[in-house]
């Protein structure tokens, strides 16, 4: 027997409630889908009790600061944005090994959240952790920045004493709630997008200069697939280097490899048939716009063995 959306969204409202009761909390939102859904569950229990923050790390989508105050505007509810680009490439910097790029983007994360909590007086922090991420925290698979106390990091350390109220549902599960909450269609449908942003979809160092060609990348894959078949569909840069020719000349240059797969849960995927036509249409506009660029690849592995992310 399936869940009862309505039932279910009644029952983490008073949970909230409950817990926070006359306090204040924080929620943390970075325009996905889980965070949202999060957000819009909280500010039904709580209203103004609520602040919703969004960071501006720096390792988003293209203009995804004013698109997700846009969600919120609409909606009449309020949003605060931090400017914290500085932080988190600070954080990166010098750092290739994807575990140490997860945990270093996990402790700047917490100890901005432990900022603001204390800047708005607020005593709770509610995240959108989903099912998916614990599991795969916990079996070692990647540390997903979201996941704390599952693999005995007490939230105290980082002055936070946290919700989860979406922890035991999949994506797939948090959409049919978002479109109960009345989350808007075009975030709801919404690709998932990681925590760390595209910090997780480039291979070695993470600079500003790196993060804006696979920013520039994202939005030529994102534009061009648009199909309800597709989980996730984005590229990533290489560390590596090409040898390619650009204006009658040889040079290295940079490799970026297209991902797109199939997946109901994100616990298992399958690559994404791609039509011939529309790959090649992708591979253009990536040579043609994106600086350095000299080789585009496609991804066919699946998960397992592959993760769907790299990084």
């Amino acid at each position: 027997m399936g869940i009862n959306y309505s039932k279910f969204i009644k029952e983490k409202i008073v949970e909230i409630k409950k817990i926070v009761k006359d306090k204040k909390a924080l929620v943390a939102t970075s325009g996905g889908v889980d965070s949202v859904t999060c957000a819009f569950l909280a500010h039904r229990a709580l209203g103004e009790n609520l602040i919703i923050l969004f960071l501006d790390d720096g390792l988003m989508r293209e203009n995804e600061a004013k698109e997700v105050s846009k969600i919120f505007i609409e909606k009449n509810i309020e949003l605060q944005v931090w400017d914290v680009q500085k932080n988190f490439f600070d954080a990166l910097k010098g750092k290739v090994d994807p575990e140490e790029k997860r945990k270093s983007f996990r402790e700047v994360f917490y100890k901005t959240l432990n900022q603001a909590v204390k800047s708005y007086s607020a005593d709770f922090l509610i995240q959108g952790t989903i099912a998916a991420d614990i599991i795969e925290t916990q079996k070692g698979i990647k540390t997903q920045h979201n996941v704390l106390s599952q693999i005995g990091i007490n939230p105290a350390l980082f002055g936070l004493k946290i919700i989860e109220p979406l922890k035991e549902l999949y994506k797939d599960e948090v959409r049919k709630v978002a479109k109960k909450l009345g989350v808007p269609k075009k975030i709801y449908l919404r690709q998932p997008f990681p925590g760390p942003g595209l910090a997780t979809r480039i291979i070695g160092e993470v600079t500003p200069e790196r993060v804006e060609k696979v920013r520039m990348a994202t939005s030529i894959v994102e534009s061009e697939l648009n199909n309800p078949k597709i989980f996730q569909a984005f590229p990533v840069l290489f560390n590596d280097k090409a040898t390619g020719i650009i204006d009658e000349k040889r040079m290295l240059g940079d490799i970026i490899s297209i991902r797109i797969v199939e997946s109901k849960n994100a616990l298992t995927a399958k690559p994404y048939k791609i039509p011939w036509p529309k790959l090649e249409k992708i591979r253009d506009k990536i040579l043609k716009k994106v600086p350095g660029v000299v080789k585009v690849v496609y991804d066919i592995t699946p998960k397992p063995p592959s993760t769907i992310e790299y990084v």
